[in-house]
């Protein structure tokens, strides 16, 4: 692939790709994944890292927080951005299909999930259908978690191997809603599990609502300091893919006990 000022489409994929899985402080050029990136495509790991950056300027969160890329972010880069925002599901599947033509593969400080664990997660028929599961997964999982830094949206638990990036509607009731990370939260597994019990849930105030059936008689110290007493917690916010009202709502409506 010949390195010049044009970008083609695989290129624009794969970039916004490793920008989705990387956390906002490590978009410069000296971070390994860019001069990776930068190395497969034969461009320069400043030019990588520049067209990462561009991408932060159509980015809702980060235009709230005056944390924009660079100035000269051009119309291509706008078109990938909304077109990832409006089709996460399908663009998702792509751009890893893109990635790994190139020969980048995953990316990242996240390990590769499971057969075992995709399967517990999404169901085996899904597994069983193949590939493109897996690869709107693992882009999911990734964006997910790099937004909030690898850490826990409730708790602050940075443990990678206790982190897990939450689907607010669940996988197999919304197939639109798969892959797009604002219908994702980076939770701690306890907290996780009890999200999709509907055991806590998420207010309009983005504040943790404690079900009446954690409220218990002689609940442990661990009980109550993990579930009880976050009553009230206020969501730690991503840097970027902010989660859905309309999810947080459809949640408290259809699967929060009361």
């Amino acid at each position: 692939m010949a390195a010049g000022d044009h970008w083609t489409r695989d290129e624009l994929l794969v970039a916004f790709n490793l920008y989705c899985r990387t956390p906002f402080g490590r978009l410069h050029r000296s971070n390994p994944d860019v001069i990776r990136l930068a190395r497969l495509l034969r461009r320069t790991p400043n030019a990588a890292a520049m067209k990462l950056c561009n991408f932060a300027n159509f980015d809702p969160a980060q235009k709230a927080r005056k944390r924009v890329g660079l100035k000269n972010a051009s119309g291509a880069d706008e078109a990938m951005f909304m077109e990832f925002w409006n089709y996460w599901h399908s663009l998702a599947a792509e751009s890893e299909v893109a990635a790994e033509r190139i020969g980048l593969g995953a990316v990242g400080p996240l390990p590769e999930e499971s057969a075992e664990d995709l399967a517990a997660r999404v169901g085996e028929t899904e597994v069983v259908r193949g590939v493109p599961v897996r690869r709107v997964q693992s882009l999911f999982r990734a964006t997910v978690l790099s937004g909030y830094n690898f850490e826990c949206a409730i708790s602050g638990i940075r443990i990678p191997e206790l982190l897990e990036a939450g689907h607010i509607i669940p996988w197999n009731t919304d197939e639109s809603r798969r892959g797009d990370p604002r219908n994702g939260i980076a939770l701690s597994v306890l907290h996780h599990r009890a999200f999709d019990l509907g055991l806590i849930a998420f207010d309009d105030d983005f504040r943790v609502v404690v079900s009446h059936r954690l409220v218990v008689k002689h609940a442990s110290v661990i009980h109550r300091a993990a579930l009880v007493a976050i009553e009230g917690t206020q969501l730690r916010k991503p840097s970027r893919y902010e989660p859905d009202a309309t999810a947080l709502a459809w949640h408290r409506r259809e699967v929060f006990v009361a």
